[in-house]
């Protein structure tokens, strides 16, 4: 028998601010809020859906799709290893992410129930994984600084 490397999901999440600096959130079936954003694309071996070609276009397309915004990816935030089931593990990237359409209210998908814009000082009581709260935190810090 020949081995069979385990693949790591890749899953690539935006951390956007709208106008008033609020940071856009989404509310998943296992009733955690969480950073927009999805998977890393390989494409299908006929070619018909296109691959991803960075974690930028990734988080990019991602955006549009989940919440109707355009964005520009800016810089990598962290990256960390989140088990959002027991046994299944998901690789998370994370970017600061530019709102090129500030003034649109975001949009629902099929995947969530809901999505919400949160002020900072809100966002550390909310049932969310750490990681998404250190990559948020740390986009309002180099804001600040700015």
């Amino acid at each position: 028998m020949s081995y069979q490397p385990s693949l790591w999901p890749v899953s690539v999440k935006a951390v956007a601010l709208d106008h008033q600096s609020r940071v856009l959130l989404l509310h998943n079936e296992r009733q955690e809020w969480e950073l927009p954003g999805g998977r890393l694309e390989i494409g299908p071996p006929s070619g018909s859906n296109p691959a991803d070609h960075s974690l930028e276009e990734t988080v990019e397309r991602e955006l549009r799709e989940e919440t109707g915004w355009a964005v520009k990816a800016g810089t990598l935030l962290d990256t960390w290893i989140y088990e959002p089931l027991p046994g299944r593990r998901v690789l998370i990237v994370t970017y600061d992410c530019t709102v090129l359409t500030p003034n649109t209210p975001p949009a629902v998908s099929h995947e969530h129930s809901r999505a919400e814009l949160f002020a900072e000082h809100e966002v550390p009581r909310l049932t969310m994984p750490d990681g998404y709260k250190r990559s948020i935190a740390a986009v309002y810090a180099a804001r600040k600084k700015r």
